[in-house]
């Protein structure tokens, strides 16, 4: 049987570079779309251990190169400016082109591929999305059914996910994973708060009480290729631990497992006053649930919160 051949947009990423070495490990041979090639292949070889074929394309400039596309079996797109910032005009822009112009050249690039390649398209495209994509909803459980949101965030996801979802129409099966929190030491949200909670300075945000839909990274690694693998898993999917917490709860176990206080509080006009408009997602926050990965038989390797926090700051 030859090895599964899959591209990955994204790869240097905080979930890229967890997804590549375990894609390597299966057997897979792998290239990456990136700007700039030299760097993708110089990251990607030390959390590898082995050599990545990378290929520019700017994801801004046009359609993705047919070369990297055409005989693949998947394709995985990650790529995306940082949500975590001050959401300034330009950096809302640069967040919202990364993904959907992004994406818009991803699927045009696919679609050349099947009119130019002798060996045809991938039959597979797994696409990022984010939980954003539902908006606040305080304590209500939001499973896949739940329609979109209306702030910045999930109109953003709403029109990223029709720009992946195209590519149906060429025939392939497309998942749409929407991902929340995700617990890597290494980056993301957790990652910034280390080093506060390390001080003994963390505490609950805007009170604690709006929810935090986390997913350890080694399950939404895990879900990508489960998705890869099963013609089942299709459409939209939540990529989160079955238990959501309120913030306060993930204060006091992230404290608990770094043996800190986690008793000050950070007031949301802090948060405000550095993010702007971007700290209503801190502040608010939903509570989304795997409905679907549980009921295609997804088995969590770290459903619990402090297992999964313990297991993320354990060195591999």
């Amino acid at each position: 049987m030859r090895a599964m051949r899959v591209t990955v947009t994204g790869a240097t990423g905080l979930i890229g570079r967890a997804l590549v070495p375990a894609l390597r490990t299966r057997g897979a041979e792998i290239t990456v779309l990136t700007r700039d090639p030299d760097r993708a292949r110089e990251t990607l070889d030390a959390v590898a251990g082995t050599a990545v074929e990378a290929v520019a394309w700017d994801p801004l400039s046009g359609p993705a190169p047919s070369e990297a596309l055409g005989g693949r079996d998947a394709v995985l797109n990650l790529a995306g400016e940082p949500i975590a910032q001050r959401w300034s005009a330009s950096a809302k822009r640069a967040i919202h082109d990364s993904r959907v112009v992004g994406t818009r050249n991803l699927v045009a690039g696919l679609r050349a591929t099947g009119e130019s390649q002798t060996d045809g398209r991938p039959r597979t495209l797994i696409s990022s999305s984010a939980i954003g994509y539902y908006g606040p909803h305080g304590e209500e459980p939001l499973d896949e059914d739940t329609p979109p949101g209306a702030d910045f965030l999930a109109r953003l996801c709403v029109a990223w996910e029709l720009e992946a979802s195209r590519a149906s129409e060429l025939g392939l099966r497309v998942v749409l994973l929407r991902t929340g929190v995700v617990l890597d030491a290494d980056g993301g949200a957790l990652g910034k708060m280390l080093a506060v909670f390390r001080l003994g300075l963390g505490g609950p945000v805007a009170g604690g009480h709006q929810y935090v839909s986390w997913i350890h990274v080694e399950d939404l690694v895990a879900m990508m290729l489960t998705a890869l693998e099963r013609e089942s898993w299709s459409g939209p999917v939540n990529g989160t631990a079955p238990e959501p917490v309120p913030n306060r709860v993930l204060s006091k176990t992230l404290g608990r497992v770094l043996d800190r206080p986690a008793m000050l509080p950070v007031p949301a006009l802090a948060l405000r006053l550095l993010y702007g408009e971007m700290a209503e997602v801190v502040t608010t926050g939903a509570r989304v649930v795997p409905a679907k990965p549980l009921v295609l038989g997804y088995e969590f390797r770290h459903p619990e919160l402090e297992e999964a926090l313990r297991s993320a700051l354990t060195p591999a």
